[in-house]
């Protein structure tokens, strides 16, 4: 009987771990839509291109998410100044939150 107990919890366990990473997994798509919208709100396409979208004056960021971490490039979308001194691209007025949606958009274009 307390092997049936212990089973009994192991799998309560791993249900409650499942369901806990299918949220997970679905608040960062949903963080990552959410980017890829401010991305043309914010009229980031007038500049870069992203998998042939935009217009090829700044880089395309088709793969940048192969290149830096989101860690990286939401320091870059608060102050670019502050990561390249030379950088054209201007500060851009986001909030926390949006700097995290477009930084998990980007950080997933590989």
């Amino acid at each position: 009987m307390a092997a049936i107990a212990v089973l009994a919890r192991v799998v309560l366990f791993l249900a409650v771990l499942v369901a806990g990473s299918v949220a997970v997994a679905q608040e960062r798509t949903s963080e990552r839509a959410q980017g890829e919208k401010l991305f043309v709100a914010q009229g980031c396409y007038g500049c870069h291109t992203v998998r042939g979208f935009g217009t090829p004056i700044a880089p395309d960021l088709s793969r940048i998410g192969a290149k830096y971490d989101e860690s990286y490039l939401e320091r870059w979308l608060r102050d670019p100044s502050l990561q390249r001194p030379t950088a054209h691209m201007p500060k851009i007025t986001l909030t926390e939150d949006e700097v995290r949606a477009l930084a998990a958009y980007l950080g997933s274009l590989q």
